[in-house]
């Protein structure tokens, strides 16, 4: 699934879209205090609209995240080491200040880089993503294809596993018993993925993936002004949040 022809992320150089997000995330984990990350929130949003990224795409695939921050965050404000106040405490769950300061800079700091590292990707094409690794990076060959391929085969898994449980209820089996037929079901998935992961190796080797030191490619892959827009708005971001930071005094090296 793609982001429709009116984001922008699909003019930028995949490899610019790691570059960027590296840059972000690199710097907030650099810290774990709650002005950095609020401040490259902040900052990531006004991005995203400038590059007009469809935001029924980007909520959709940033639920699952937000979900685990947010568990992440309750984890932290109720099981933290405790200091300063304390609000509430029963058994080992103990309510301080010190662990809601931490809870809400851990929750912050997930979804910033959480958010650039989805969005950006939203409209990138596995291919366009290989022809950059391969020819911007220098990658090997090798290595960037059969990734190619395995991304590709992620995208099946998901038709295997209805395809699966429909033959399965055909034929009467596991009618009952959710969780044991989960795990079946799960178990034939894995067996349909080996095999037709070791076709595809076989017929790759076939075609000679490999035997040459160097390879053409289809598909011309290079950086633009575009891109470098890109990765300096990354580092403006990244020195921002680091910035207001050490400027508000909240800056708390890795937890220190």
């Amino acid at each position: 699934m793609t982001a429709p022809p009116t984001s922008r992320t699909r003019r930028v150089n995949p490899v610019a879209t790691l570059a960027a997000t590296a840059i972000i995330a690199g710097a907030l984990v650099l810290s774990v205090d709650w002005v950095s990350s609020s401040t490259a929130l902040v900052l990531e949003v006004l991005v995203i609209a400038v590059l007009r990224i469809p935001l029924r795409a980007l909520v959709r695939r940033l639920v699952p995240l937000g979900l685990a921050a947010v568990l992440t965050a309750l984890t932290i404000l109720l099981y933290g080491q405790p200091s300063g106040t304390i609000h509430w405490h029963f058994l080992l769950v103990t309510v301080s200040d010190g662990s809601i300061d931490l809870s809400l800079a851990t929750l912050l700091r997930v979804l910033a880089i959480a958010l650039p590292s989805v969005a950006l990707f939203i409209g990138t094409d596995p291919t366009e993503l290989a022809d950059a690794l391969g020819q911007v990076l220098r990658m090997p060959s090798r290595f960037v294809l059969g990734a190619l391929a395995g991304i590709r085969l992620v995208g099946i898994l998901g038709d295997d596993w209805r395809t699966i449980g429909h033959a399965r209820r055909a034929r009467g089996v596991g009618d009952h018993a959710r969780v044991r037929r989960t795990a079946g079901q799960a178990f034939a998935l894995l067996v349909s993925a080996i095999r037709r992961g070791s076709m595809l190796a076989t017929a790759m080797e076939a075609r000679g993936l490999g035997a040459h030191p160097t390879r053409t490619w289809a598909r011309p892959s290079s950086l633009h002004a575009r891109d470098a827009a890109l990765i300096a708005a990354g580092v403006v971001i990244a020195a921002t949040a680091v910035g207001a930071s050490v400027l508000s005094g909240h800056w708390n090296f890795i937890g220190r």
